[in-house]
Order: structure tokens, then sequence, then C-alpha cells
């Protein structure tokens, strides 16, 4: 069994001055919401053998804050072929993690994130956590699919099961798609 967690960056920050979209960092929502994220995932006891990221600012200083809710830090290898990346290029990172590695943490962009998801798992009538996903997966989100597979390389489209989508929205309605920076 391998279990693999997608979790997209925090909301950024549009208004700061920056050359880069890459160089782009979070807003005080996103630093909120990623603190918040970190501190769910330590009371549901979530816990990761390797960590995935884009090196862009905003995917690293979501896992900051990530880490400060959750108390503990952990270390993610940067991918440079996360940032922006389709699905199918995060497939292709996911079936190269090391087999030792039964729990992944991936952290990433929309729309590959989204995409990956709905390739993933296979649509089924009353999935509400897959219509969600479908409907939006916001910043901050995070989403847990499960594989009943041995090795990383065996993780294919349609093969997943999605244990849970939680949204900073549903942990606190002020970070919600009203809500202000």
């Amino acid at each position: 069994m391998k279990r693999l967690t997608l979790l997209r960056h925090a909301k950024s920050g549009w208004d700061d001055p920056v050359a880069r979209d890459f160089d782009r960092p979070l807003n005080g929502r996103g630093r909120r919401g990623a603190r918040l994220m970190g501190m769910h995932m330590r009371d549901l006891g979530l816990r990761y053998d390797l960590v995935i990221a884009s090196p862009a600012v905003r995917v690293v200083e979501t896992l900051d804050g990530l880490w400060e809710g959750y108390g503990r830090s952990i270390h993610a290898e940067l991918d440079k072929r996360i940032y922006l990346a389709s699905a199918a290029t995060l497939l292709d990172v996911i079936q190269e993690a090391p087999d030792s590695a039964d729990t992944i943490l991936l952290s990433g962009h929309n729309p590959g994130m989204e995409d990956l998801v709905l390739m993933l798992v296979p649509d089924r009538i009353e999935d509400e956590a897959r219509d969600r996903v479908e409907e939006k997966f916001p910043t901050a989100a995070l989403a847990e699919i499960t594989f009943d597979v041995a090795h990383w390389t065996e993780v294919k489209a349609g093969g997943g099961q999605l244990t849970r989508f939680i949204r900073p929205r549903d942990l606190d309605p002020a970070l919600g798609p009203d809500a202000h920076a």
C-alpha cells in the first residue's frame, strides 16, 4: 500500500513586486492557511517518509508554515520539474520515487495538482470528495490518495482512492474564497 498526499501551495501575494512568478511569496492569509493545515495534519497523525516539492518561493514558504503548525520540520527534496508541472510530469516524479517511501507528500501548483487527482482517482457516482476537487483545488488544500500497489512505478491513472480532501476553509471559514488577504 502506498499513500500520496498532494498539497497545493498556500495563497500567494500578487501585490508583491517580483520580477519572476517563481519568486512570488505567500501573503498573510497564505501563511495562516499553511500553519493551520500543518496543525491539522499533526492532529490527524499524518507522517511522511518523503517530501518532494517545487522550489518556487511560495511552495517553500508554504512548507515552512506547514512545519511551524505541525511542530517539526521534515526535509523536502526540491524538484524543479514540479514548478507549474502538468499532471503527466507530476506522475513521472511520483513513479520515480523510491519504494522505501510508503508515504509521500508532494507540494506544488495548479492546475497540475488538481488534474493529477482527477487523473489518479476514478470518477465514481457519489464521490463527494472527488467532486469537490473537480470543483476547485484551492490554495493550501490537501488531497490524500491511497494505492493498493507495492511500487510507485505501479501508480497509474484511475488506480487510486481519494481518502481525504481538506481545504483551509473546512478548518477556518475565514480562509475561504470570500475572505480577504
